[in-house]
């Protein structure tokens, strides 16, 4: 027998990790178009500003994922677990979950994946997650800084493609972060409320339906 329970599926360190994230990215993604086509945003007043704005939020944005990494690699030693997905993953959690999102969702079935404390994400959440921020999340922030030091790096620049390579590689990648957000606050509503899968990230709980006939796991990790 079913029946919903409420369960602690993000720590106090992970939630001001992601708000700080968030609001980073978010900064990142606006000062980013103003810079890249001035002659038509100017959100923030002048080009210039428009650049150290964008500076500060990227070293933010590094500091957060350093901390991120840290959290999960030494504190909560989850980061594989929770962000690698297993072979059942790949070979049918995936297309599942995908065929929930795209078809069964509309017509009231429920999720296929139970978020618990161990298993927060489901196989499609797992693939996007690893690839943002074990791929393109390193990748950007790499860029960003080569190109926030472009005089003392020249040679390396050079030795990468040139400042062309580098400013192209940097805004395919922060088209892609602009994208992802779209995606993930859309996602984020499908829940049984449009609002039920953001509350974890406000108090840390989160309401599922669970079977009796399985050990309850209340503590997050």
């Amino acid at each position: 027998m079913k029946h919903k329970e409420m369960v602690y599926l993000t720590p106090m360190p992970v939630r001001i990790w992601h708000w700080l994230n968030a609001f980073g990215i978010l900064t990142l993604c606006i000062t980013g178009l103003q810079i890249r086509f001035p002659e038509y945003i100017s959100v923030f007043g002048a080009y210039k500003a428009a650049i150290r704005l964008h500076n500060t939020a990227g070293v933010v944005v590094s500091i957060s994922y350093i901390l991120w990494l840290s959290y999960y690699l030494l504190v909560a030693r989850s980061l594989i677990k929770l962000y690698v997905p297993t072979l059942e993953d790949l070979k049918s959690g995936i297309f599942s979950q995908a065929y929930f999102y795209f078809l069964t969702y509309f017509f009231g079935r429920p999720n296929p994946h139970h978020s618990r404390p161990d298993s927060k994400f489901n196989p499609m959440q797992k693939a996007a997650y690893l690839v943002i921020m074990l791929v393109l999340l390193p990748l950007v922030i790499v860029t960003g800084v080569l190109l926030m030091y472009v005089s003392p790096l020249r040679e390396l620049l050079l030795l990468l493609g040139g400042i062309k390579m580098l400013v192209g590689t940097h805004f395919l990648l922060a088209c892609c972060f602009t994208a992802f957000l779209f995606v993930h606050i859309y996602l984020a509503t499908l829940g049984h409320t449009p609002l039920a899968h953001f509350k974890p990230m406000w108090d840390g709980w989160e309401e599922e339906s669970v079977d009796d006939s399985e050990p309850a796991k209340t503590v997050g990790s």
